[in-house]
């Protein structure tokens, strides 16, 4: 079903043929995505230039520096995330089409409105104010398909920003409106089209998560303060009779890279699991490249195995090359699986492990080759301090490594 959508949305837009001079209109627009019948997920974006424009979520902002015309027609390819695009009919204040993930075969209907600065409309004053730590439960009731978060929130008059953390990672930037005891949330990052919609109260949120059109649960959450996670450092870890890592994962040359390789001894080593796919790894690869470029004349590696959707080899490459592009990555990323990111055959293709629970996961050893330290998830920058105490953490604990 979803192939024909995607077949019948190229075939759609580009059945003319020519380029046409019709371009976005400069300024702010407001979108939606349609992700039920009866909810659509709303954000802002801004035209900066018939080829740019940036996309907001609270204190994010995303560069999209992709854009082409045919026709009446308008493709906007988005960052990092290859194969993840808007096709949509173009008129001076109105744009009609689709948000297509190619490799995941998913398309949700889009469309966008010029000159409308609001993301949800609000409509009376908020009962509660819900500025906090919220314990949550995502999940129909069925304990092995609960997964536990902590919802973090920042409350101006109806405005709302924050986010949900869990033990893989977090839900990125949110913003939306209390409206009475309504709350909504969103977040479109190019990717990931996340949509919260609860009733409230002084001390209790009970309501529905939407991802795309394709998934959709109940979630249930209640005032906590002092509610914690579990260790992001219990969840993965080397069976009984490993102290070691050990791979062979070909580079985009075709080359054999291993952690036998002569670049990586006797150098602290950071190993990465991830996907170009994937936003929590993406705010991972940031902040890694970030700290390899400013640290990178000292004994220390970084490698990263990419685990991803794309169902060739020449496209899984395509998608590591474009986020190494965007990114600026410097060390090397190996491609460790394609066709699919099922964490159970990624535990084979690292067979120490006891299992993967999350993309990213990173596994850092000393100048010895034993393993010091495994991280399932990553805290991002919008969980706030969370992020600025990780990225301490993790410059305290290299330097340690560093200096024995």
């Amino acid at each position: 079903m979803y192939k024909a959508l995607i077949i019948a949305t190229i075939v759609l837009f580009f059945s003319c043929g020519e380029d046409s001079s019709n371009t976005l209109k400069l300024g702010t627009w407001r979108a939606e995505l349609q992700v039920s019948d009866q909810e659509v997920l709303p954000f802002n974006f801004e035209v900066t230039s018939a080829h740019t424009l940036k996309l907001f979520n609270a204190d994010e902002v995303i560069f999209v520096d992709d854009i082409t015309y045919r026709n009446d027609s308008v493709f906007i390819n988005m960052p990092a995330f290859e194969g993840y695009y808007i096709a949509a009919k173009l008129s001076e204040n109105s744009l009609e089409g689709t948000f297509v993930k190619e490799n995941r075969d998913r398309v949700v209907p889009f469309k966008a409105k010029f000159g409308d600065s609001r993301r949800f409309k609000i409509s009376e004053k908020p009962e509660y104010n819900i500025t906090g730590k919220w314990e949550t439960v995502f999940g129909d009731g069925i304990e092995n398909e609960k997964e536990y978060a902590l919802g973090i929130f920042d409350q101006k008059e109806n405005r709302v920003t924050g986010t949900f953390r869990t033990t893989t990672g977090d839900y990125r930037f949110l913003e939306g409106v209390l409206n009475g005891d309504q709350l909504k949330l969103s977040t479109f990052d190019g990717s990931h089209v996340y949509l919260f919609t609860a009733t409230v109260t002084d001390s209790t949120m009970e309501g529905m998560y939407y991802s795309g059109n394709h998934f959709r649960e109940p979630i249930k959450a209640k005032r906590n303060e002092t509610y914690k996670l579990p260790d992001p450092e219990s969840l993965t870890f080397l069976k009984e009779g490993y102290d070691t890592l050990a791979f062979s994962f070909p580079d985009a040359s075709g080359k054999m890279v291993s952690l036998s390789d002569a670049r990586f001894k006797n150098k602290v080593v950071v190993v990465q699991l991830m996907g170009s796919w994937c936003p929590n790894c993406l705010d991972e690869t940031k902040f890694y490249s970030e700290y390899y470029r400013e640290h990178k004349d000292q004994d220390m590696a970084f490698v990263a195995l990419a685990f991803e959707y794309a169902k060739t080899k020449d496209k899984a490459f395509k998608s590591i090359a474009r986020l190494k592009e965007n990114v600026g990555i410097e060390y090397p990323v190996l491609l460790a699986q394609y066709g699919t990111t099922d964490k159970t055959l990624a535990q084979k293709k690292l067979p120490m492990l006891n299992r993967v629970v999350s993309y990213p996961t990173t596994i850092i050893m000393d100048k010895k080759g034993k393993v010091c330290k495994i991280h399932t998830g990553f805290n991002g920058p919008a969980t706030g301090e969370k992020y600025v105490a990780f990225k301490k953490e993790f410059g305290d604990f290299i330097n340690r490594l560093l200096q024995e």
